[in-house]
C-alpha cells in the first residue's frame, strides 16, 4: 500500500508540473499576443470579428473531426470492436481513443462558444483569439500523443487546451460587466 501511495504522489506531483507548466506558457503567450497589435489600434467591427473566431474555430472542430475519425478509424480494422460500443466496451486502444474523443469534445464545447463570446465583447486584438486558438491545437497534439503514457503524459497538453479557454472565457465575462 506505501509503494502504491507513493507512486500516487509521484503521479501527482509530474501533472502538477505538467499543468503548472501549461498555465505558464498561457500566460507568456497571451501577454504576447496582447502587446502584438499596437496600442490604439481601433476596433474591429462586430462582424469582422464573429468572422475571425468562426475561421479559427474550424481548427477547434478539425481536431474534433479528427478524434472522431480516429474511433472509427480503430473500431473498423478490428474484429472485436467493429460492432461499436453496443458490443461491449471495446479494446484498450478504442478506449483510449473514446477518452481522448470525449475530452477533445468537451474541449470543443468550452472553447467555440467562449472564441464567440470573445469576439462579441472583445476591445482585445485579434491576435489573442487566435493564439488561443493556437494553442488549442497544440494542445490536442500533446494530449493525444501523451494520452499513452498515462495522467503525466497528458496534463501538459490538458493545460494548453483549457487555461487559454478558461483565460478568454475570464477575459470576455470582465468585458461584459465593465463594457
Amino acid at each position: 500500500m506505501m509503494q502504491d501511495t507513493d507512486e500516487f504522489r509521484m503521479e501527482q506531483r509530474r501533472v502538477a508540473v505538467g499543468m503548472a507548466s501549461g498555465l505558464a506558457i498561457t500566460a507568456l503567450a497571451l501577454t504576447l499576443a496582447t502587446s502584438w497589435e499596437p496600442v490604439g489600434m481601433p476596433v474591429r467591427p462586430l462582424a469582422e470579428r464573429l468572422q475571425a473566431a468562426l475561421r479559427t474555430d474550424l481548427f477547434v472542430i478539425v481536431w474534433l473531426a479528427a478524434a472522431i475519425a480516429n474511433v472509427a478509424r480503430l473500431r473498423f480494422f478490428s474484429l472485436d470492436d467493429i460492432a461499436g460500443s453496443k458490443a461491449g466496451p471495446g479494446s484498450k486502444p478504442v478506449q483510449d481513443a473514446v477518452a481522448v474523443l470525449q475530452n477533445t469534445l468537451e474541449q470543443s464545447i468550452l472553447a467555440i462558444p467562449t472564441h464567440l463570446a470573445f469576439a462579441t465583447a472583445a476591445v482585445h486584438p485579434m491576435s489573442v483569439l487566435m493564439t488561443v486558438t493556437a494553442l488549442f491545437c497544440v494542445g490536442r497534439a500533446m494530449f493525444w500523443i501523451g494520452y499513452q503514457r498515462g495522467a503525466h503524459g497528458r496534463a501538459l497538453g490538458f493545460a494548453l487546451t483549457f487555461y487559454p479557454t478558461v483565460a478568454l472565457l475570464g477575459i470576455s465575462a470582465v468585458d461584459v460587466v465593465i463594457g
